[in-house]
């Protein structure tokens, strides 16, 4: 089974969270593919990666730039994983459908939106009945994350 993360985002917005979160993917050796369910918000993410930090790098790209196979992050609005990635990243909601084809999926929401909170403790529900291994991650206001719940 897959092991799903929940990540309650409080103090910062994705596109400051995501490139943290995604620099620890890359530090174990691991691709990601990063589903987000706008075109638009897919091309503001992957600004995003470009700028968030003068020196840092994160290899990504969306289609915009092609070469998925290349990209070691993905950025896409499909439910899709051109770039052979073992880590699914789900931003604002985004629907996906068999987690198991990857050995771990983080679900990052809006904690600030309550409908994108009940969308979350959804799919959180949908993925403990399918028998995946849960954890639950909320945003200190500091901006790290203190781990507060899951199952195995």
């Amino acid at each position: 089974m897959t092991e799903v993360s929940f990540y309650h985002l409080l103090t910062t917005p994705l596109d400051v969270a995501l490139p943290k979160l995604l620099e620890r993917v890359l530090g174990l050796g691991l691709r990601a593919v990063v589903i987000n369910p706008s075109p638009q918000r897919v091309e503001s993410l992957n600004n995003a990666l470009w700028t968030y930090d003068p020196a840092s790098f994160l290899p990504h790209g969306s289609a915009v730039d092609g070469y998925p196979g290349e990209q070691p992050i993905w950025l896409t609005h499909q439910d899709e994983n051109p770039n052979g990635a073992q880590v699914l990243v789900v931003t604002d909601g985004a629907a996906v459908g068999d987690l198991g084809r990857y050995v771990r999926c983080l679900d990052i929401f809006n904690g600030g939106d309550d409908e994108a909170v009940a969308a979350a403790r959804a799919r959180y529900r949908a993925a403990l009945d399918l028998g995946h291994s849960l954890t639950y991650y909320r945003q200190t206001e500091t901006g790290g994350w203190e781990k507060r719940g899951g199952s195995t």
